[in-house]
């Protein structure tokens, strides 16, 4: 399968994203805010199938859009949590908004069931190198606000008492979480963000409690979910998603007996 440039192309941005969403997600589902990831994604999808409108790559619509919603999640705070209504309503609002955009460019139809449920098989080369630029500058910001983020999640009242800006702690991590939530999008689609957010991070905290090796576990589950999926799709001509999908099911039900 390696004989073809697009299953290089899948391999390579699977990977990427994979691990990027695995490390990412860990620190999601540590910081019980798995609603994140799946409000971005609607909102990613406005925001792709509006660039489409304005003639603009979906790919950057999606980025900005989900940056933008992140930033503002963050600047909420606890303002946010408890407000499931008022979530549940907007993330209806953001997906109906996408497909009203949709329909006025009904020649972009097509791109619906991709942006929906992904399509890393249709992965370009100038769509790799992006992937590549977004994994790296999001780990590297992650490094970079890890030990307060860490703080502000395990201890945020004596945190907060040190000095440490919850807000800004939760801003900018919330601004990393939108730009993995845009790259999953490339893999799995809107509707199955959570399959590589969270479904890999969960299973690593329910092997382990060490910080550094539920980090390496979620990476190492979604990694070998992405890779396995692509496989299986190669040779069973099923949909990627669907396999990646069920795939993180079952490590995630592996998981749950492991705690037990």
């Amino acid at each position: 399968m390696f004989e073809y440039d697009f299953m290089v192309n899948a391999f390579a941005a699977s990977g990427i994203v994979a691990v990027l969403a695995g490390i990412v997600g860990y620190f999601l589902v540590l910081r019980q805010q798995t609603f994140a990831g799946h409000a971005l994604s609607h909102v990613g999808f406005t925001g792709a199938t509006g660039a489409v409108l304005l003639g603009i790559s979906p790919l950057w619509g999606m980025i900005g859009f989900t940056l933008a919603a992140g930033v503002s999640m963050g600047a909420l705070g606890e303002r946010l949590a408890g407000r499931d209504v008022a979530i549940g309503v907007v993330l209806s609002l953001a997906l109906g908004c996408g497909l009203l955009f949709l329909h006025f460019f009904t020649a972009y139809a097509t791109q619906v069931t991709a942006l929906l449920f992904g399509n890393v098989l249709g992965v370009t080369t100038s769509t790799l190198f992006v992937l590549a630029g977004i994994g790296a500058a999001s780990l590297i910001a992650l490094s970079a606000i890890m030990r307060p983020l860490l703080f502000a999640t395990l201890q945020p009242e004596l945190a907060e008492a040190k000095g440490v800006s919850l807000r800004l702690v939760s801003v900018l991590f919330l601004a990393i979480a939108a730009l993995a939530v845009a790259a999953c999008t490339q893999i799995v689609g809107v509707l199955l963000v959570f399959t590589l957010m969270v479904g890999p991070a969960a299973a690593a905290q329910n092997m382990s409690t060490r910080l550094a090796t539920g980090i390496g576990l979620a990476a190492v589950f979604a990694l070998a979910q992405a890779w396995l999926g692509v496989t299986l799709a190669f040779y069973t001509d099923w949909p990627t998603s669907f396999w990646i999908t069920a795939l993180s099911a079952l490590v995630y039900g592996v998981s749950l007996l492991r705690r037990r």
